[in-house]
């Protein structure tokens, strides 16, 4: 089933999404960490030193969105980073933040779809993608795209959502995710049905050993899953 965020509305998944995204861009950070009580932070560091071991990379960022995981990257790899998005207020957002830090000559950014990427086969040394693949309207389309311009032997790494397993943090944890967090996003961005849609899209998202299946199915090979705090989020690697 493809869950979109606003069910009553007409358009594609995709459409929506952007929508979505352009409605909730100037409250997105703010939103992101407090919900998060700051450790996506932590998520995203973790994340960009799995790629610790390429030297100076060039890497696509794919929904860069308001360019966190962009920024994080520059800053820990030293790197030219590619961001690409389909929210274009999103992006306007990103571009403040380059332009206030002075890294406009590292990391640019551009509006762009998962599913039909601008760029020719081969082309980065890596690709990356925080909290998004969850959003592509096919993902094996998405996945497959971002295998195509990834230089062989290149590295993927996706950071994205996914379900506790155990009591009672799982309990917890569903409870905190179904009702509290779609409660105070709607209240803090005014649209309630993008703080809905983000549980709805993380429980019903593929992911652990099905997730590997899907790299599979567009390339990859899969490395490793690290789980983050108690598997909330989960971060995988795989090499093309």
């Amino acid at each position: 089933m493809t869950v979109k965020p606003y069910k009553s509305e007409e358009g594609s998944k995709k459409s929506q999404v952007a929508g979505m995204f352009n409605n909730i861009a100037a409250k997105y950070d703010f939103l992101n960490h407090f919900l998060s009580l700051g450790i996506d932070k932590i998520w995203r560091k973790r994340a960009i030193n799995l790629l610790k071991s390429i030297d100076k990379p060039l890497i696509l960022d794919v929904a860069t969105g308001t360019g966190d995981l962009a920024i994080e990257a520059n800053k820990r790899l030293g790197c030219k980073v590619v961001g690409v998005d389909i929210s274009v207020e999103m992006l306007k957002v990103a571009d403040v933040k380059l332009k206030k830090r002075e890294l406009t000559e590292w990391i640019s950014v551009q509006e762009g779809d998962s599913e039909n990427l601008p760029f020719e086969d081969n082309s980065f040394d890596a690709v990356m993608v925080a909290f998004g693949v969850r959003n592509f309207e096919n993902l094996n389309k998405g996945l497959c795209e971002m295998s195509r311009v990834l230089k062989p032997g290149g590295k993927m790494v996706v950071l994205e959502f996914s379900k506790p397993a155990y009591f009672p943090f799982k309990q917890l944890y569903l409870f905190y995710f179904k009702f509290i967090l779609p409660l105070l996003g709607g209240v803090i961005s005014k649209d309630k049905a993008a703080y809905t849609y983000l549980p709805e899209s993380v429980l019903n998202f593929p992911d652990g050993l099905k997730f590997d299946a899907e790299l599979v199915n567009a390339g990859m090979r899969p490395v490793k899953r690290y789980k983050q705090t108690m598997g909330i989020a989960t971060i995988y690697l795989s090499e093309k």
